[in-house]
C-alpha cells in the first residue's frame, strides 16, 4: 500500500522533550514516536532545592538543557499556563515556563503548548478526564520501567503524548 508523502511525513517518528512546568516539581520526560506508538525514552521529576528563587529557577533551567543536550529533541511540548487561586504558586510555574521557554528559544527547539483538556483527551479520550484517568492511562499506552513517580512526572509522559497527537510532524 502506497502512502503519499504528507501522510509519511506526519507519521514520522519525533522526539519530544516533554516538560509539566512546576518551581517546586519540574515533570521532565523525552517521548519518540508517534501518535499510534509512543515509547518512553526517559522520565523523572526534577526537585529544585528549597531557596532562593533564581538557584531554583536555575535548577529548571539546568535540567532542561541538560534533557536537550543528551537527547537531541525535534521539539519542546509544555503545559500551558493554568490559573489557579494560588497566586504564589500561578508565578512561580510562569516563571518556571519563562526559563524553559528561554532555553528552547536558544536551542532552536520548536515548541508545542498543550492545554491540560489536549492532554486529557489525547491520553483518555475525554476532555473532562481526572487526573487519576490519566495516571491510569499512561502505564497503558507506553510502557514504563517499574518504579514508584511522582504526579508530576506522568504528567510530562501524557503532554509528550498529547504533543505525539497534535500532528506536529518534523521538518
Amino acid at each position: 500500500m502506497m502512502m503519499c508523502s504528507k501522510c509519511s511525513q506526519m507519521l514520522a517518528d519525533m522526539r519530544i522533550l516533554a516538560i509539566d512546568p512546576g518551581y517546586d516539581r519540574l515533570g521532565i520526560a523525552i517521548i519518540e514516536g508517534n501518535p499510534s506508538r509512543p515509547s518512553l525514552i526517559m522520565s523523572d521529576c526534577v526537585l529544585p532545592e528549597k531557596g532562593a528563587r533564581e538557584k531554583r529557577l536555575a535548577t529548571v533551567a539546568t535540567s532542561v538543557s541538560a534533557a536537550i543536550k543528551k537527547y537531541a529533541p525535534d521539539a519542546l511540548a509544555i503545559e500551558s499556563l493554568f490559573f489557579s487561586t494560588n497566586k504564589k504558586t500561578a508565578l512561580g510555574v510562569a516563571e518556571a515556563r519563562g526559563a524553559i521557554l528561554a532555553i528552547a528559544g536558544i536551542a532552536s527547539l520548536p515548541v508545542i503548548e498543550c492545554t491540560p483538556q489536549q492532554v486529557k483527551i489525547a491520553v483518555t479520550g475525554h476532555g473532562r478526564a481526572s487526573k487519576s484517568d490519566i495516571e491510569n492511562m499512561v502505564p497503558r499506552l507506553v510502557t514504563l520501567p517499574k518504579r514508584k513517580r511522582l504526579d508530576d512526572e506522568l504528567d510530562a509522559i501524557a503532554i509528550g503524548i498529547a504533543a505525539l497527537a497534535s500532528g506536529l510532524s518534523r521538518p
